[in-house]
């Protein structure tokens, strides 16, 4: 059976517009240079045609279902940058949720993507039998998650989920799973985690930053500062065997891009193995924006479990996975699944973006340090308005000394066609957050904190 489909059809009555609106977009984003585009940052482009949005009303209102007036949504995107409903040009600092790590549509992943296609590979089928792509990511993840002569290595992927809250999940479930088969039963596990940590939207990890009060499962979270080494021992020597599980992200996106030190991070590394904990290290956020793939071969450390998401598939079909030893490996088949876990071509996709990476590793690294030094140069340069530069590579944070300054600079960088995000919903939290995609060079840097700097000179508010 066959049937024609097309954008202007499918999109609704205004769809013949929005299809046209899309196609000069692109023509207009493909046509001009990454230095034409900079440029143009943060003004209407005249050569697409105006249209009316489709409305919001039918969305959640935590998304933007009771939003008056006209939307302002993406229209089309390529690279790093992406037009807007209203025909706005931005440069996307973000990656789009963090997860579009070689920009929107990239044109050699679409280019596989589509030979792949024809080459038999298929979106998705059922995780009983994984077609072969799959197979050989878990392989090419097992390789990377490994120090060459590491005596214990993490030989075992758990890929049957789609999601990073998924897997978090599953990795919590591990840690707890381990600990019953191991320990006294009547023994309440512990789990240890940094305040500020995210791990997910799953209600267990949710629990663990402390929603859902009244509803909690039969564990205890204790909750600790990041970087603060004394607490961090304490704990572990007043809890010792009854602590199932430690949980961290390198760089804490979810806590003003805080970066998680190398030095704490082994100590707790210590503490665990002492204890029979098992450590989880969160590299959902961290993952793949790294020359060596995963942070914590960087950091030098060897968690039990790790978790990868977001980056991992580029923003293409999303997949996510558990990194661990087989001697872990406690879960049933369908004690920790998503039906779209698995999945062929997200994972094709990941193969490639590998690749990628591995091709640039010596470009990525260097312009990691690049942004970080960058921003360290304008804490130095405006110290009356900002407190600290955050992060570590291509994550990145600006903290300011007062909260009212860091809405009003990301508000006016919107206005400049500058998409970021601003960490100012929890009592102390005042940074402004950027997470370049891979493709980012040092002309991009520049203009960004050209940009930064131009609007800390005329002020924030």
């Amino acid at each position: 059976m066959t049937s024609r489909f097309s954008l202007e059809r499918i999109l609704g009555p205004d769809g013949p517009r929005i299809a046209a609106a899309m196609q000069a977009g692109l023509k207009f984003l493909d046509a001009e240079t990454a230095p034409g585009l900079l440029r143009q940052v943060g003004r209407t482009v005249r050569s697409v045609p105006a249209f009316r949005p489709i409305d919001k009303s039918a969305l959640q209102d935590s998304f933007g279902g009771s939003q008056q007036g006209p939307s302002d949504d993406f229209l089309v995107g390529r690279g790093l940058f992406y037009l807007t409903e209203q025909r706005k040009l931005f440069l996307d600092c973000t990656a789009g949720h963090y997860q579009m790590l070689w920009g929107y549509n990239h044109p050699a992943l679409c280019a596989a993507v589509t030979a792949a296609s024809r080459a038999g590979v298929v979106w998705d089928n059922h995780s009983n039998i994984p077609q072969s792509p799959l197979k050989w990511l878990a392989h090419r993840l097992v390789e990377f998650g490994n120090a060459p002569g590491t005596t214990d290595p993490l030989d075992t992927v758990h890929l049957g989920v789609c999601t990073g809250s998924v897997a978090c999940a599953a990795a919590l479930k591990i840690q707890l799973c381990v600990f019953a088969r191991t320990r006294d039963k009547k023994t309440t596990p512990i789990i240890v985690v940094l305040e500020g940590n995210y791990h997910g939207s799953d209600m267990l990890p949710q629990f663990m930053r402390g929603m859902w009060p009244g509803l909690t499962p039969r564990f205890k979270v204790i909750t600790l500062q990041p970087n603060d080494a004394r607490s961090l021992e304490k704990t572990f020597r007043t809890y010792g065997g009854r602590i199932a599980g430690f949980w961290a992200e390198p760089v804490m996106m979810n806590r003003e891009a805080i970066a998680v030190e190398r030095d704490y991070l082994q100590l707790a590394q210590q503490c665990c193995r002492a204890s029979g904990a098992l450590m989880c290290l969160d590299e959902i956020q961290t993952g793949f924006w790294q020359p060596d793939v995963l942070e914590y071969r960087t950091l030098g450390l060897e968690p039990d479990l790790v978790v990868l998401g977001k980056g991992l598939t580029a923003g293409f079909h999303p997949l996510s996975g558990v990194l661990m030893h087989q001697r872990d490996d406690v879960l049933e088949q369908y004690d920790a699944i998503s039906t779209n876990g698995s999945a062929a071509m997200p994972a094709f996709v990941a193969l490639c973006s590998l690749d990628l990476i591995q091709r640039h590793a010596a470009r990525i690294r260097a312009l990691g340090q690049y942004i970080e030094d960058g921003f360290a140069s304008l804490v130095a340069d405006f110290p009356q308005v900002l407190q600290a530069a955050h992060g570590r590579g291509y994550l990145a944070g600006l903290k300011f000394h007062q909260v009212e300054d860091a809405l009003g600079f990301q508000r006016r960088l919107l206005d400049e066609g500058l998409w970021t995000r601003v960490h100012a919903y929890h009592e102390g939290h005042r940074t402004v957050l950027t997470k370049l995609g891979l493709l980012a060079d040092e002309q991009i840097v520049d203009f960004l904190l050209r940009r930064f700097r131009k609007l800390l000179k005329k002020g924030t508010r």
